[in-house]
């Protein structure tokens, strides 16, 4: 898809993932929707990087869990482009375990929403009302973005990292994604990026990774066949591929965790085999 004077709204980018995923589109020439709702600083970081950008850029702040905001959104986005090419549903709020505890502790009464209300709830509210839009722009692209979470659950090394509501939530991404690229098919895809630990997101630079003991994280690289995190910018980059390259990929998961999901089970030496015993 040629991306030259498209649309992209994407939530999030005022936080690291977001934002390279959104800096990445405007180097293509992508105009950007970028809807805001706590982080006050890294707003107000986000709308100084992108305001001097040649592409232009629309910032709305929004609860994405509520459905008349999520509609009074895309209503402000058709009067001011008329159009909307690309969806980069990058919406969620996870607890980890190892900052937040048990849900039974008093400060995490809303947790377990928070987590479905974000992951799941925002994400299908922002599909829904981007997708009549979208359907009238032409040809499109959605991207999912999820978490390994809904593979592993709080098990292993990662029990640390990923909550129970927050890896149920992502396990069920993957129905939305087969679910909508029917639906939105065929002028419209729709895929999922499934990521594991990435730097700002579930590795370094989050409280979560700050708080575990030196052990506690070579026990999850040495779980990652790559031995490290991903960072942004890798993630930007596999954005970038599904949404102008990747032109016959439709309801299709696409993980990048670095081998994570893998790490688990080693491929031992080959057998010497009873054959070769019986013909000596």
């Amino acid at each position: 898809m040629q991306l030259q004077g498209k649309i992209a709204l994407i939530p999030g980018a005022s936080r690291a993932i977001g934002r390279a995923i959104a800096r990445k589109l405007a180097s293509e020439g992508v105009n950007l929707i970028l809807p805001t709702f706590d982080w006050p600083d890294s707003i107000e970081e986000m709308e100084e990087e992108f305001r001097d950008l040649n592409v232009d850029v629309l910032t709305i702040p929004v609860d994405l869990r509520d459905q008349q905001q999520v509609q009074e959104m895309m209503a402000a986005v058709n009067k001011r482009f008329g159009a909307l090419h690309i969806l980069i549903n990058n919406i969620e709020r996870g607890g980890m375990p190892v900052v937040h505890g048990s849900y039974d502790h008093a400060h995490n009464h809303e947790q377990w929403n928070l987590e479905i209300d974000t992951t799941l709830k925002a994400k299908w509210l922002l599909f829904h009302h981007c997708l009549p839009l979208m359907k009238q722009s032409g040809t499109g692209a959605v991207v999912n973005v999820s978490s390994t979470s809904g593979l592993s659950g709080r098990s292993g090394p990662a029990a640390l990292l990923f909550n129970d509501a927050y890896s149920a939530a992502n396990r069920a991404v993957s129905s939305f994604t087969e679910t909508w690229a029917r639906e939105a098919a065929p002028t419209i895809r729709v895929n999922e990026l499934m990521l594991g630990l990435i730097q700002h997101r579930h590795g370094e630079e989050t409280r979560g990774w700050s708080v575990m003991k030196d052990e506690e994280k070579q026990k999850l690289l040495a779980h990652t066949l790559l031995q490290r995190t991903g960072t942004v910018d890798e993630v930007a980059d596999t954005i970038l591929f599904l949404v102008r390259d990747a032109t016959f990929i439709t309801g299709s998961v696409l993980r990048m965790d670095g081998g994570f999901c893998l790490g688990g089970e080693q491929v031992p030496d080959m057998p010497e085999g009873i054959l070769t015993q019986e013909r000596r």
